[in-house]
This record gives C-alpha cells, structure tokens and sequence, in this order.
C-alpha cells in the first residue's frame, strides 16, 4: 500500500487531510515538527510527504532539502497559508515535487498526489534496473573456484575502485570484456557510460572516426558532425579491445588522450577535452610486438599500469562443471528446452577438451547440444571433434569415417533447421568458417 506522510503542526488539518486521503486507499501517517517527521521517515518506506512550510522547530522548505539528500524515494509537495515566489523557487530548487498555497488548492491535492505517486514508481523502476544492471555486471557473475580465476577477481576488484588505466591479457574468449564491465560497474565512474570498442574490426581511417568522431566534410560521406566513443564515454569508462591491432598513428592518438585528456576530432585543429578511464585487452604479447615495431614502447607502459592476466579455460579445468550449468540454463531458455539431466560423460568430453576458443567457444557448444537434446544432454549431442576426445579417453571406441560423416550431416541438419536456414548463424554455431559450412552442404546434399 502507498504511504503517505503529512507535516503539519495544525492536528486539524492534519486529520482533515488523513480522512481524504484515506479514501482513496493510501496509507497515512501523521507528524507535527521536523524532528517527528525525520523519525518516521527513517521507521517506514514513505511514498510522498505533504508538508507545511512554517513548522515547530524548522522550515518546510529547508526540510525539502534534508529529505531529498538522505532519503532518494519519497516525493515532497510542500503547503502553505500564504505563497510566495522566492519560497516557490527555492522548493523546486531544494527537490520539493510541487508548492501549493493552503485551502484555495486543496481540491489539487488528490490529483497532485498521483501525479507524484507516478513520478515514485518511475524511480523504484530505474533503481530496479540499475540494480539488475549492476548484478549483470558484478563480480559475482563471473564463475570460477579455480585460484587462477579468483586471482585475477581479486586484483580487479582493488584496481576497480581507482582511476587508474588497466590491460587485461589473456587469450581470445577469456571473458575480458566481462572483466572490463565488471571493473567499471565496482567503480566511482559506475553511473556514467561504459563504451567498448574493438580496434581489430575496423580499417584505420574508419576506427580513428569512430574514437574520436569527425566534423563535416572531413571526408567523403561526412555529412555532419558526429561525436566519438570517447565523447560518449566521457567520465566513463571506453574500453579498448584487441588494442594491439591498433595502428601506430592511431597508438599516439591514444598516448595523447592517456597525457592530457585531450583528442583532435577528424578534420578540426581545435582539441576537445575529456575525462575518461581507459581499460585496454589484448590476446598478443605486447613486448613480443614492440620488438617487431609494431606497437609503441610508452604506450605499453601507460596502459599497463596495473596488469590482470586471464587463464585459458584449459587452465581451470575445476570451473568447466559450473561455466557449462550456467550456460545449459541460458541456452534451455534462449531455445526453449527444459533440460532434465546431464550425463557424467559429457562433463568428462568437455574437461577433456583442449578450448582454444574458451569460454565463448564453450558457451556455443552447449547452446548447439541443447538445440539438438530432447531432455538429457549426453556426448552424442557435442560435436563430433568432442565426441572423439570422450571416446579416444574414456571408451577407447574409435568411429568409423562413415559414422562421423553421418553424424556431422545429421548435426549440421539440426542446427540449419534450428537457425531457420541463416548459415551465417549456423557457422557461427558450428565453430566454423562460413565457407567451410557451404562446402559441407555441397558435399552432404543438404541443400
């Protein structure tokens, strides 16, 4: 139920408003002074103070203020005998929800009460969200036992609460980005954007206009200005993947915003000032790589301030149990299968596998057997590659090369009517290159 608080020093006015309210179904709760109203505000969750602005021990005005800075939900209309503008101004400015004038507006205050009531439910709303948000992204979403993983948890979450740049290493589809999120939703920066960027999928030109935004007419299509990711980003978090893909031009680029908080969008001369942390990953080892020239010696040095290396899957063997689980829920919901049981064996063909593609390769191996099992996943729903590495370790069985050939059409079958004939998709699935899956559907007339 909706709880209402009246402050008022009038125990008349009080009861009047209380009978009103009371009728249309709302809670009411009654005080007289400014020390009785804070009391019963930290006691009970209140929904909308109406408040007197000339008060015992205070003023309504003034209370706004105190209520608006220790409590976020309740919303404040203030009453008064006699309306003034520059009181009017200051209660706005102070949080107040609206100021109306005693007895001539008492016919507004049931439909003023909804309209605050409202304006309550929208913000539990984005408090729910952001709290939703901030779970999804917490460190606690990241799954592991293994020291190896709990590590690099615990180095995150003391860099987390700094400002300073970090380099996340690891091998490709080690859960950086995961990392990056988890760091910036643990930090002071939280409320304000995260941006992620991967500098391998873009060409130079196009990955310098997408950073750092362009003015009109920089180049052939420029039509107007458009602002870049470090714009969105500013007093956020960007986070820079793949960074050692990066040109080198683009590397000083960055080396000058790291310096001075400043890039020159393309095509002007004018410099645009940010404030913005960066988080940078990597699969390649970067001193390997400034050797070769390719990447620049004071650049690995500001964004490898502080460095959290990711194991391989291969590495942490002891979370493959629990990763798999979590992802055989996703994937039950994502295709609607209700998932009864899963053997031993396919647990064993999975830690038995070698994932160079890690948890993202792992993650679409179960989403491909939960669309081909019924109820139970057992090894006959992985893919072939998995299946042999169960059989070769623990069965000592060796399949012929026409049970394989059959097995892989049966399955590449399954995931095409799965993906509704996207092969762009199916590959995806599979695990393999979209050419490859054309000349697999050739050679197994599945087409």
């Amino acid at each position: 139920m909706r709880r209402i608080l009246i402050i008022d020093d009038e125990e008349k006015l009080r009861n009047l408003l209380t009978r009103i309210i009371s009728l249309e179904g709302l809670e009411v709760l009654q005080a007289g002074d400014c020390k009785t109203a804070l009391k019963k505000l930290e006691q009970n969750d209140i929904d909308v103070v109406l408040c007197d602005v000339k008060l015992p021990d205070g003023n309504g005005v003034e209370l706004a203020k105190k209520i608006k800075d220790k409590f976020l939900i309740p919303e404040i209309i203030l009453l008064t005998a006699y309306g003034n503008i520059p009181d009017g101004v200051q209660a706005i400015k102070n949080g107040a929800f609206d100021y109306i004038t005693k007895g001539d507006d008492n016919n507004k205050i049931i439909p003023l009460l909804y309209r605050a009531i409202e304006k309550v439910d929208l913000t539990k709303r984005v408090q729910q969200l952001e709290k939703q948000l901030g779970d999804k992204h917490s460190f606690e979403r990241i799954i592991g036992k293994s020291k190896t993983i709990q590590k690099a948890i615990d180095l995150a979450q003391k860099v987390a609460v700094t400002d300073t740049t970090v380099l996340l290493t690891g091998e490709t589809g080690t859960g950086k980005e995961v990392f990056a999120q988890a760091i910036h939703h643990a930090s002071p920066r939280s409320k304000q954007n995260f941006v992620a960027i991967n500098c391998s999928a873009f060409s130079k030109d196009l990955l310098e206009s997408e950073m750092f935004g362009h003015k009109a007419g920089a180049f052939t299509g420029a039509s107007k200005d458009q602002k870049g990711l470090f714009e969105e980003a500013n007093n956020g978090t960007i986070f820079l993947d793949e960074i050692g893909e990066m040109s080198l031009d683009l590397q000083a680029k960055i080396l000058r915003v790291l310096e001075t908080g400043e890039f020159i969008r393309v095509g002007e001369t004018k410099p645009t000032k940010i404030n913005v942390r960066i988080i940078a990953a990597t699969h390649r080892e970067l001193q390997t790589e400034i050797e070769q020239g390719h990447f620049r010696e004071d650049l690995f040095y500001r964004i490898s301030t502080f460095q959290i290396h990711l194991p391989p899957l291969r590495e942490r063997v002891i979370d493959i149990e629990a990763i798999t689980n979590h992802f055989i829920n996703i994937s039950s919901i994502k295709t609607n299968k209700k998932i009864k049981s899963v053997s031993t064996d396919f647990y064993e063909a999975l830690k038995q596998h070698q994932w160079k593609g890690n948890i993202r390769e792992l993650k679409n191996v179960i989403e491909r057997s939960t669309i081909l099992c019924d109820n139970d996943l057992t090894v006959e729903h992985l893919p072939i590659e998995l299946q042999k590495a169960d059989n070769a370790s623990i069965k000592g069985k060796t399949l012929s090369a026409f049970e394989l050939a059959s097995a892989e059409k049966l399955h590449i079958q399954k995931v095409l009517n799965y993906t509704n004939g996207n092969k762009t998709k199916t590959a995806e699935l599979l695990g393999i290159a979209l050419t490859t899956l054309y000349r697999k559907i050739s050679d197994y007339r599945l087409e």
